[in-house]
């Protein structure tokens, strides 16, 4: 035995002689070649780090590979024989699947199967480097059949990248920004702090018109998939919403709504805190693509009503003041104007970035200047107004857990028939609601009551405002009749002033 150990040490020597390192590895690769030419397979690498720069496309398809339906459908076609890691990454809300390491899987694109594998290997010992290298070299390796090679190139790689995208910000946690006064704006600091976004508003909770909200939705669902039409067009891909309406009828609840629609994050942009818009024109840079920039009550942030009035100091204009960098009519702080947010929102700085939307919110839209509301700077006027019939549904059912065939038809027709007129907003009703949500009868008592007893003192209101409204016209009457006898030339022809002054005027004329 030990004779025999030592004939293949002497061989293996013999061969290591022979056949050098480099003569081997250039035979592996020729019978890799030769392997390949005869083969009906074609393999593409994609590493994990190319060159000295992370590869996108190898998190793309790890990403891809991870998701639940890819899995499960991979898991039943290899036999369950795949084995399978499971992760959870920093903001996600949600446990993850991935391949362990030299594992396989099948995927299936337009009845195209094609077979990923998840190489990891030891890198070999480094030696001094600036930038040290992982200990494992990882890659994917993509095998296809030759004849589908156009289809997995053409179509299945922008495919994974994509839905890829659309994986993350399903798992990612959104966040939500806002910016302070004092925060250095150069290149190397972030003037947003942000905190995790958690608002559970959605579409189907949002109390609003189901018809109203339908429109809104494929509103919103045509301008995150629009990216080619936005660049046929030549316009910049964003759009701009105008939430008007009273206090508490929900415009903060629709911002959050959409943003969970659509995966975005929002920054909460406040302008008293903004110094000039200089530092406006920062803030735009710093915000990311796929996000909801939301300036809330505009009406009262910044004057809107001076536009067109040049500033003079000392007699002279000043470019400081007309430029937004001082004011002397406005309060110390913020001197952003009309010019500055309307470049914000609509000139060159505005397509900074992709994928935005801006939402502004007011309660009083008449104070806004006409400039503002145009389309191109608010495309899309959403009026938020008070509580209907079919909002109302919506929120017994969020609160009560009560459908409308549940409820008593009697009690519905009273609600229909008063909650118009009552004018309450959905704030008011959700009060009621959550302070009786553990009787649900009490709860729609107590809403019936509410809902009668504002229509009694409306209509109370609308007959004291008709009949001071009448006594005013009455007494506008009675002034102006009073001022008619009153006047001279009445007078004058009361006594026959002025008829003897015609009469004379006439004999003149005919002398």
């Amino acid at each position: 035995m030990a004779s025999l150990l030592g004939m293949l040490a002497f061989c293996q020597t013999i061969l290591q002689l022979v056949f050098p390192p480099e003569l081997r590895l250039a035979a592996i690769h020729l019978l890799t070649r030769i392997r390949h030419v005869f083969s009906s397979h074609i393999y593409f690498d994609i590493t994990e780090i190319d060159g000295v720069n992370t590869n996108e496309l190898y998190n793309a398809v790890q990403l891809y590979l991870s998701s639940s339906v890819t899995v499960n459908g991979a898991v039943s076609s290899s036999s369950n024989n795949t084995r399978l890691s499971l992760t959870r990454v920093p903001n996600s809300s949600s446990v993850t699947f991935g391949l362990s390491n030299n594992d396989r899987i099948t995927d299936v694109f337009n009845g195209v199967t094609v077979l990923w594998e998840h190489v990891v290997v030891q890198r070999q010992a480094q030696s001094f480097s600036w930038r040290p290298m992982p200990e494992e070299k990882r890659g994917f390796t993509l095998q296809i059949n030759k004849r589908d090679k156009s289809i997995v190139l053409d179509s299945y790689l922008d495919y994974i990248v994509g839905k890829s995208e659309e994986i993350r910000r399903r798992n990612e946690e959104r966040l939500l920004y806002t910016n302070s006064r004092g925060v250095s704006l150069d290149s190397r600091s972030h003037p947003w702090d942000s905190v995790r976004f958690k608002h559970p508003s959605t579409f189907d909770t949002l109390a609003m018109d189901p018809e109203k909200k339908k429109r809104i939705m494929e509103d919103l669902r045509e301008f995150a998939n629009g990216q080619a039409f936005y660049q046929k067009t030549g316009r910049a891909w964003k759009r701009g919403y105008l939430l008007y309406g009273p206090p508490g009828t929900g415009k903060s609840s629709l911002i959050a709504a959409m943003a969970n629609h659509l995966g975005y994050d929002i920054y909460d942009l406040e302008l008293t805190e903004v110094q000039n818009n200089s530092e406006l024109r920062k803030l735009l840079m710093k915000t990311s693509s796929k996000s909801l920039i939301v300036i809330e009550d505009i009406d009262c942030s910044i004057n809107l009503t001076n536009r067109g009035k040049v500033k003079k100091r000392n007699g002279f204009y000043d470019p400081d003041l007309i430029n937004g960098s001082g004011s002397m009519e406005d309060p110390p702080g913020s001197s952003v104007t009309l010019s500055g947010l309307l470049n914000f929102t609509d000139g060159l700085w505005s397509c900074c970035g992709s994928e935005r939307i801006f939402v502004f919110t007011t309660n009083h839209v008449e104070k806004l200047d006409s400039a503002l509301l145009r389309s191109g700077r608010m495309d899309v006027h959403v009026h938020m107004g008070f509580c209907g019939f079919e909002a109302l549904k919506i929120l017994l059912r969020n609160y009560l857990r009560v459908e409308e065939g549940e409820m008593d038809g009697v009690v519905l027709r009273e609600m229909e028939g008063c909650v118009e007129e009552a004018e309450i907003t959905p704030a008011d009703v959700s009060e009621v609601l959550i302070r009786n949500r553990s009787d649900a009868g009490k709860a729609v008592r107590e809403l019936v009551g509410v809902l009668k007893e504002r229509v009694v003192k409306r209509r109370k209101c609308v007959g004291e405002s008709k009949k001071k409204r009448e006594e005013g016209e009455a007494e506008e009457e009675q002034e102006q009749e009073k001022r008619a006898l009153d006047s001279p030339n009445r007078n004058r022809e009361v006594f026959g002033f002025e008829k003897d002054h015609s009469k004379k005027e006439d004999e003149d004329k005919e002398k």
